[in-house]
């Protein structure tokens, strides 16, 4: 078993957290980042790395990738911990003199974290993909449910699972280096945005609605699958070396339930304006916070994890003042490497 001690634990690696982790180093906090995902980014690189953003402030536009990349440069100056690809299970709390309790959690990995504060980012939870009815066996074999790197699909065949915004930009995002790209939905009607649904019906693209995969063959790894639809006697079959799993995820706030937190809905911790939880020292920040008015954006989330953060300082050393300050009355940033 490790054991690591920092003053402040956030738990999600997605743009929220590691934004916290930037403003924690801001506040001179040594931190540690938990995350269930073997991958910082969260949602957004789990699931759109290359859709473009609007809703960044300063940014036109920003893709998924280049969004978090950013946000992890901007972090590294202050050196914080990630814990990837372990989830935070139990929290213990030990007492100190005249000082607020020690936090302690434990991921699955067995690792122990002791912070002064907890900062919960982590969006919708633990989420996990919603499994094919067929193909199964073929996972990490030419089935994945996530597309981090589009050059790995380059000349392949490609079937695409999934009537809702992530399957349709991940067609859009492969057709231009696949050999083919074909989107199975079972549905007529698509849960995507119009437009991007308007542009799949301009692309190369071959759409088969009503339909589903029922097989899956190759030796060894993937190489056709059998598409069924309905109405239809028998099934078609088609090359497809890369199958994309795209029906959604089921989300869990897993272990998180057990810490005494208020949750609304089942689903999100209650925080007050300070971002404070119903639990002394944890508080929360990001889609997986709410409170009356609440507005899930990652805009607002920034905002959010800024208070967070700086009320967290205080509650580690009750005798910190709680504005930071401004950036521009500190030393001279980090210089930024011209954009590639």
């Amino acid at each position: 078993m490790s054991a690591l001690e920092v003053d402040l634990l956030i738990i999600g690696a997605g743009p929220v957290g590691i934004f916290g982790a930037y403003y924690a180093g801001v506040r001179g906090l040594r931190t540690a980042v938990v995350d269930s995902l073997s991958q910082v980014g969260g949602q957004v690189i789990a699931m759109y790395p290359e859709k473009q953003i609007f809703d960044i402030a300063g940014f036109p536009a920003v893709s998924g990738r280049r969004l978090i990349a950013d946000l992890v440069e901007q972090a590294a100056q202050y050196d914080p911990a990630y814990l990837l690809g372990q989830e935070a299970q139990r929290l213990d709390r030990l007492p100190r003199d005249g000082r607020p309790d020690l936090l302690v959690v434990k991921t699955s990995a067995g690792t122990e974290i002791a912070a002064g504060a907890v900062v919960v980012t982590g969006g919708i939870g633990t989420f996990t993909p919603r499994p094919l009815p067929a193909g199964e066996e073929f996972l990490g074999r030419g089935l994945a449910y996530f597309v981090p790197d589009s050059a790995e699909y380059a000349g392949k065949d490609v079937v695409v699972v999934g009537g809702g915004d992530s399957a349709v930009d991940w067609a859009l995002m492969l057709h231009p280096t696949a050999r083919s790209v074909t989107l199975v939905h079972r549905r007529a009607a698509f849960r995507a945005h119009h437009g991007s649904v308007e542009r799949l019906k301009a692309s190369p693209v071959r759409i088969v609605t009503n339909a589903q995969v029922t097989a899956a063959g190759g030796n060894g790894r993937l190489e056709q699958v059998e598409i069924t639809t309905a109405g239809e006697d028998g099934g078609r079959t088609l090359p497809c070396e890369r199958l994309v799993a795209a029906l959604g995820f089921t989300a869990d706030l897993g272990p998180l339930r057990e810490w005494g937190l208020e949750l609304h809905d089942n689903r999100h911790l209650v925080v007050d304006s300070a971002m404070r939880t119903n639990v002394p020292g944890i508080y929360a920040a990001g889609d997986i916070a709410d409170y009356d008015g609440k507005v899930r954006l990652i805009a607002v989330g920034f905002g959010e994890v800024a208070t967070a953060v700086n009320n967290a300082a205080v509650h580690i050393d009750p005798g910190a003042q709680l504005f930071p300050g401004h950036s521009t009355d500190g030393p001279a940033s980090v210089p930024r490497p011209a954009p590639a």
